[in-house]
Order: C-alpha cells, then sequence, then structure tokens
C-alpha cells in the first residue's frame, strides 16, 4: 500500500493547474493520498472538489474564525482509493472515520463510535492540560485539522500542525493544547494494541538537519523537545520514517518560503512527516524486536519531481519584485507498506464526502416536485429593460474597474442642464476615451518598464523630480506638439506622466549593497513599535549566506517625508 501527504496550500488551485481532482489524485498514484490546508469551508464544498470517481473523500473544514485568520484557513481532507465503496475488503477503505481528534465533534452523531472512546475524560485528568475546559478542546477541533480513518489493521491521523509565533501567547497556548492532545489521543490506541500512523504538515522540523538555518536555539524549542520525545530514539513509541532510512541526507526539505523565493536555492526545512507505531502485522508466538517499522516499511521519500506547476510555466525567482513561485509551497511524501492482511468485507463509513448534504443536497419530498411556485409580479419601478443596451446601463450604475487613463482625465465643466441646478460637474466616460496606438514606441516602453517596477509602498518615499521632469521635457513637447489631434495628444501625455511616476519610483529605490540591484519594499508585519513601517531588502531570492548569488543582507528603512518633518 503506498499512502502519500501533501499539503497542497489550497486545493482549488492546484486542482485548477491539473484540470480536474481525478487528475491531480492520478498524478500522486497512491491508494491513500492526506492533503492538508485545503483552504475550504464547509459552504465551499463541492462535487468537483471533493468527489471523484474511483476515491472515498473524509474531510474537515474550518469551522471557526479566530483573530486575524479568516474561515477557511486549513482544512485537510483524505482520499482513499478503492474499487467498491460497499461490501469492499480493500485495506485503503476505513471501516470507520472521525472528525478532528477529541471526540467532541462527533458526540452528536450515534452511527460512528468506534473511534470515540474516553479519550475526553483522558484529556481532562492529564496533569499537562490542567485548566483545561472542554471549550478549549472543541476549539482545537473546530480548525479543521485533523481526520481519523480507522482501516483496521492500523489507524491513520491526517493532521495539520498549527504555527504560533512566541510573541502569540494565545496561539502558542492553542498548539501546546493541540499536540498534547493529541499524544494522549495517541497513547491510548497504542494502550489498545493499535498500530498507529500519523502524517501530515507538522509545522515542526524534528532535528537541525532539517532545518537550513538553525540556529543556536534551535534545539531549545518546547515544540520540538516535543516531538522527539515521541521518537523511538528518545524512547517513545513511534519512528520518524524518513529520518531513520535516510539519517545522514541533508538538505532534504519539503518546504520552502514562497515569499523569499527559498526553492531557488533549496533553502527550506522538513516540517512534513510520516510517523508509524504499533506492533507488526506477523501472527508468530515470539514477537519480541517485531515492530511496524522493521517489518513492513519498504520504502519513504520525498517526491521532489512532483510536477506542481502548470508545465507553462517557468517555476524560478526571476529576481523578487512581489513575484512567487506558482504551486503549492511544499512537496508531497510517501511511504510503502507490504504484508498487510486482509479485512473483513465492509461499507465506506458515514463520514464520508458522498454523505455530506453540502454535496449530496438534500432529499427532497414529492410534494415539493410537483407543487406549483408562486411567481412575484414586478412592479412599475423593477421592470426589466427589454432594449438590447439594458444590461449594459445596469452595468455602468454600480462601481467598475477604472482604466490607468481615467486618473488623468481633467474634468469639464458642462452646462446648465436643468433649472433647478445651478452647474453639474462630470468628467469623461471611459467610452469616449480613444484607443491606444499599440504600435507607439511610449506604449512599447509602459509595458517594458511596468513590468520592472514593485508597486508596493512608494506614496510616501521622499524623491526628487526635478530631474525626472527635466528628463521627460522633450518627450512631452513632442507630444503636444502640432499635428496631432486633440484625443490623441490626451492619450499620449497620460502615459507620460505614467512615465513620469515610474522614474520617480525607481530614483527612490535603493540598490543593494551585494549585488549592486535595485531592492524590493517590505512593510513590516508583526506587532510592535515598528509595525506598517516600511524597508527595503535584496531583491534576489533567499539562501545559504556562502552563495554569492543569493540574497545579500542588505537592509534599509524607507524615510518617508513626514519623518523627516517631525525631526
Amino acid at each position: 500500500m503506498k499512502l502519500v501527504t501533501y499539503n497542497v496550500n489550497g486545493l482549488r488551485p492546484r486542482i485548477s493547474q491539473h484540470g480536474s481532482l481525478r487528475n491531480l489524485l492520478s498524478s500522486l498514484d497512491a491508494d491513500i493520498i492526506c492533503f492538508q490546508e485545503t483552504k475550504l469551508t464547509r459552504q465551499e464544498l463541492s462535487a468537483d472538489l471533493v468527489m471523484a470517481e474511483g476515491y472515498e473523500a473524509f474531510i474537515s473544514c474550518t469551522r471557526t474564525s479566530s483573530k486575524g485568520r479568516p474561515i477557511g484557513y486549513s482544512g485537510v481532507v483524505t482520499f482513499c482509493r478503492v474499487k467498491s465503496a460497499f461490501s469492499s475488503d480493500e485495506v485503503a477503505l476505513p471501516i470507520s472515520a472521525e472528525e478532528g481528534f477529541t471526540g467532541l465533534l462527533d458526540q452528536s452523531k450515534t452511527r460512528d463510535k468506534k473511534i470515540s472512546t474516553s479519550i475526553l475524560e483522558r484529556l481532562l485528568c492529564a496533569e499537562e492540560l490542567e485548566q483545561i475546559t472542554e471549550k478549549d478542546l472543541l476549539r482545537v477541533d473546530s480548525e479543521g485539522r485533523c481526520v481519523i480513518t480507522d482501516h483496521g489493521d492500523f489507524v491513520l491521523f491526517n493532521l495539520y500542525g498549527p504555527r504560533a509565533d512566541s510573541g502569540n501567547p494565545e496561539r502558542v497556548r492553542f498548539k501546546m493544547i493541540f499536540f498534547t492532545a493529541l499524544q494522549k489521543r495517541w497513547e491510548a490506541l497504542l494502550s489498545e494494541g493499535k498500530r498507529v500512523i500519523v502524517v501530515g504538515d507538522f509545522n515542526i522540523a524534528p532535528f537541525a538537519i532539517d532545518q537550513c538555518d538553525a540556529g543556536p536555539d534551535f534545539e531549545n524549542d518546547r515544540f520540538r523537545r516535543w516531538l522527539r520525545s515521541l521518537l523511538r530514539k528518545e524512547g517513545g513509541p513511534f519512528v520518524d520514517v524518513f529520518h531513520e532510512i535516510h539519517p545522514e541526507r541533508k538538505h532534504a526539505y519539503t518546504c520552502w518560503s514562497q515569499n523569499t523565493g527559498a526553492e531557488e536555492f533549496n533553502f527550506g526545512s522538513r516540517i512534513d512527516l510520516i510517523m508509524i507505531g504499533g506492533p507488526c502485522f506477523h501472527q508468530d508466538a515470539d514477537l519480541r524486536g517485531h515492530e511496524l517499522f522493521n517489518c513492513h516499511v519498504r520504502e519513504c521519500d520525498i517526491m521532489t519531481q512532483f510536477k506542481r506547476c502548470k508545465s507553462d510555466n517557468d517555476a524560478r525567482w526571476k529576481g523578487g519584485r512581489s513575484l512567487k513561485l506558482d504551486g503549492s509551497d511544499h512537496v508531497p511524501v510517501f511511504i510503502n507498506i507490504c504484508g498487510m492482511p486482509p479485512v473483513p468485507p465492509h461499507s465506506t463509513p458515514p463520514l464520508a464526502a458522498r454523505y455530506v448534504p453540502e454535496i449530496r443536497g438534500l432529499q427532497q419530498t414529492i410534494v415539493s416536485l410537483i407543487q406549483r411556485r408562486p411567481v412575484t409580479a414586478a412592479t412599475n419601478d423593477e421592470k426589466i429593460p427589454h432594449n438590447r443596451h439594458g444590461k449594459e446601463k445596469i452595468k455602468h450604475r454600480g462601481y467598475s474597474q477604472l482604466k490607468l487613463l481615467s486618473f488623468f482625465e481633467r474634468k469639464v465643466t458642462m452646462p446648465n442642464v436643468n433649472a433647478c441646478d445651478d452647474a453639474t460637474d462630470t468628467s469623461f466616460r471611459q467610452e469616449d476615451l480613444p484607443v491606444r496606438e499599440p504600435n507607439s514606441c511610449l506604449e512599447e516602453n509602459y509595458m517594458t518598464d511596468s513590468s520592472q517596477i514593485s508597486m508596493s509602498r512608494f506614496e510616501d518615499i521622499e524623491c526628487q523630480p526635478d530631474s525626472v521632469d527635466a528628463s521627460l521635457a522633450s518627450m512631452s513637447g513632442a507630444v503636444s506638439g502640432p499635428g496631432h489631434s486633440t484625443e490623441k495628444d490626451k492619450n499620449r501625455t497620460a502615459l507620460v506622466e505614467w512615465q513620469k511616476i515610474q522614474m520617480l519610483m525607481q530614483n527612490s529605490v535603493p540598490l543593494c549593497v551585494g549585488h549592486g540591484e535595485p531592492c524590493v519594499a517590505r512593510c513590516v508585519k508583526k506587532p510592535g513599535p515598528n509595525i506598517g513601517r516600511g524597508f527595503y531588502v535584496c531583491a534576489r531570492a533567499k539562501g545559504p549566506a556562502s552563495n554569492a548569488d543569493a540574497r545579500c543582507d542588505h537592509f534599509q528603512w524607507a524615510t518617508s517625508k513626514s519623518k523627516r518633518k517631525q525631526r
């Protein structure tokens, strides 16, 4: 049996890249596929997102929104490849499934209770979870971070671990409750003789070899110490399968920062893990030295060659400027397990996507199908226009996206048309503007330069416009000279003004000290005294300090006019 874990960083865009959900699943070619960070709410679920022929899906979506996080920022789903969803003896088809791991989300359901046992009592009595209420546990399960499927021979956890900065005590506490509660659930299953497989994005790199920039405080992280305490080397019940098979492999990463282009120089971390624990499948009398990893794991590796972006896109970092690599910022990891015994015939459990009301819809009665629906008559004020320009008129009533030229228009005072009004001030409509000539030299320069300039946070940067005006004086004169129509003058003047803006921005961007290239503007997002303040860094992709082609250490605060006046 082949099992794959993959943080898709949004299931909808990954399906779009592969053409369909079936194509995406087929490209991974696995019996069980676990996705994390699907970014789907329950209201957004549809058949094209979670239903594919030959697969059964088990979903967990975000149910609440926390501070600064919209609904649908996480989510996990497990796809099981089966030939039949009913009376099947396939190991990939689970005999039961559960959303979450505390047992609270399934308390209202009586049809699927095989996994939910006395886990809630175990958690509330744990010394590590003092002063933890049932509400806290329910909040942990409400972020759509775990799906459990019981396959008879083993129990599979598909999880998406929370991320918490040290400066955010609320999220640190959330992460502590999440992993401690998970550990209690695993211990309960292992004590019953169950085999447990845990896969997913932990958001924790276990060892220094798994982190590109592991600093001196790397080993002191409390969550890293917790994770390593679970491993067999530290006396725990689990095996980090990839690390156990490839203990000396360096630069074996599964995640890279898209904002810094870190994948260009393989400057990432290994946070997508597969851990297994429990006895082997053998039935021998003497099972000393037998365990699931030693007896049945044949292969585990990172799918670095997996195609994560469209074939017509170049997935290389092109010098920054707010450009992000296409596709997910993670790569899949797979494991092959052999020697599994057969399971008795069973059907797909009730948690399957085929039974979710948002996907299959609600059953209608015969009366609702044959009854006559009332038709609301339109009033005189709500008459639908019958002329062919009706839709266009309605469209122009609301706000629509403005064209670039509209920002350079001069407002014209129109003559008085109503006796009750003194004057009406209006501007040219976008439809009245002439079409630009695509062959003009100004148009070519505009298209070339605009693709090289960052548009972020330059409105408050101090610069000197005198040199720019002088450099464009000849260009402005050429545009306004005789022989050009009034409409063409307006059109080309707008292009000249746009080029002035571009040159002003170019003059305000400093050069990095390492390469002498224009920097990229960033903004401080971390809470503190500098939040919202702009700064400049090297625009190249982030990489090792020993690599001269990677980002240099240039840093410069952006100086605004308002701050200089205050000084």
